[in-house]
């Protein structure tokens, strides 16, 4: 499981009496939405709602909340220069005692969320695809990190992220949710040519990337023109990943770059994607 999903129950787990912050109002420039929350116990904190003086004043009053034994309260908070601030709108935060019910609303919040994300599929183990997975587990995307064999990913230091391990990785592509991100950097040319191959076929993609050079590229170029008869594809190929304003290529520089392009990619799409679900359910409606 991933390793945000199982971070919060530890933290139920070890603080059975906290309070559940959440952001109930935001009008103006505010930190955080209303989809943000954190939990308070009294010496540890989940999670977070941002805004600094914000954040610092929910939680002396979720600690006293939490003291004074109450079930909830709420609070409405201008930020201005009165608390230090100069974000200019108003955030509505409520305080809620952490009861085994709302615990469990919690936790199902977290996995749904969780099963929301948009999917990376990081093929290859290697040195890059393990900085580049690690890189990706701090955002809020649902990483896969496939290889062919075994001891690269029981090798693998990422953490927080899936693995799988197969024989036939261009299957995991077929079977992948639209709107998935796919990056390949494995040991084998003709396996990477493989597996972009198929996942530029899908056409639905939120982004194909491929480790490699101007000459990987021309080189793909010309395969898939002889062994799939579609060099058109290559278009929407992104190679080399992480883009070229760095020339640098160790490992850690790579995957902090590439990772930055690939969550602008995925999270659009995503964003893309409900909002289109949001417009057919209005026409429906």
């Amino acid at each position: 499981m991933p390793a945000a999903r199982d971070d919060l129950r530890d933290f139920l787990h070890h603080e059975p009496d906290c309070i559940l912050v959440e952001v109930t109002g935001a009008v103006g420039s505010t930190p955080r939405d209303t989809d943000a929350w954190m939990l308070v116990a009294k010496t540890r904190c989940f999670s977070t709602i941002g805004g600094g003086q914000l954040e610092y004043m929910a939680i002396d009053q979720a600690r006293r909340t939490l003291r004074q034994s109450q079930p909830t309260t709420t609070m409405s908070i201008p930020l201005g220069p009165e608390i230090g601030q100069c974000c200019g709108g108003r955030v509505g935060l409520s305080f809620t005692a952490v009861t085994r019910d709302v615990a469990d609303q919690l936790i199902a919040r977290a996995d749904a969320e969780i099963a929301r994300r948009p999917h990376v599929y990081v093929f290859g183990a290697g040195h890059v695809g393990d900085a580049l997975a690690t890189a990706l587990s701090l955002a809020p995307l649902r990483t896969v990190l496939v290889d062919t064999r075994e001891d690269e990913l029981a090798a693998s230091r990422a953490s927080g992220i899936e693995t799988c391990l197969t024989a036939m990785p261009e299957a995991i592509v077929r079977d992948a949710p639209a709107g998935s991100a796919f990056v390949i950097l494995t040991h084998d040319h003709a396996l990477d040519f493989l597996i972009a191959a198929e996942a530029l076929r899908r056409g639905d993609a939120a982004y194909v990337g491929m480790i490699g050079s101007k000459t990987k590229r021309a080189t793909f170029k010309n395969w898939l023109s002889r062994e799939v008869g579609r060099k058109e594809l290559v278009d929407r190929l992104v190679c080399p990943i992480g883009g070229t304003a760095i020339r640098d290529k160790r490992p850690a520089v790579i995957a902090t770059l590439a990772a930055a392009e690939i969550m602008v990619a995925a999270l659009s799409c995503h964003a893309l994607s409900n909002t289109e679900k949001q417009k057919l359910q209005e026409h429906r409606l």
